[in-house]
């Protein structure tokens, strides 16, 4: 596993020991991670801390220069919230560990110029259909469902 995706596997896992959902994110530039994060919508009390957003915030406020020569690693497929953060900031490249458990907005990134790249990673699956299985309502509210 390359170690950015490796590093996204590992905020996803330290999300479900906190009690939280298992997705992990990391943002890098220039072959460094310069935000990471994990879903922390339980543990925050949050509406908006998908892993996604919370790497974007714990990256900090960047120039716009950086956002264009990034890259979003995540372990599942983006939601709308997440997809339009990386629209908004024009991260030109997304790496998604899996969208079987979940299809986010990934045409939407791909019609506006992202290029998005799934890998299917057997890992990330089998941690959200084991979370999914073992926390469905939970599961539901993230993803805005009943």
């Amino acid at each position: 596993m390359d170690p950015f995706m490796r590093a996204t596997v590992d905020e996803a896992r330290t999300g479900l020991d906190e009690g939280g959902i298992p997705i992990g994110s990391v943002l890098v530039h220039d072959g460094k991670i310069i935000g990471r994060g994990h879903n922390r919508r339980v543990q925050q009390g949050s509406a908006i801390l998908h892993g996604e957003m919370d790497a974007l915030e714990n990256a900090g406020r960047l120039p716009a220069s950086v956002y264009a020569e990034s890259v979003l690693y995540t372990t599942l497929s983006p939601c709308a919230m997440c997809s339009g953060a990386i629209l908004l900031y024009g991260i030109p490249k997304v790496v998604i560990g899996e969208n079987h458990t979940f299809m986010g907005e990934e045409q939407l990134l791909r019609d506006r110029g992202v290029e998005v790249v799934v890998l299917q990673d057997a890992e990330c699956i089998a941690l959200m259909r084991e979370f999914i299985q073992a926390q469905p309502a939970l599961w539901n509210e993230d993803i805005g469902e009943e």
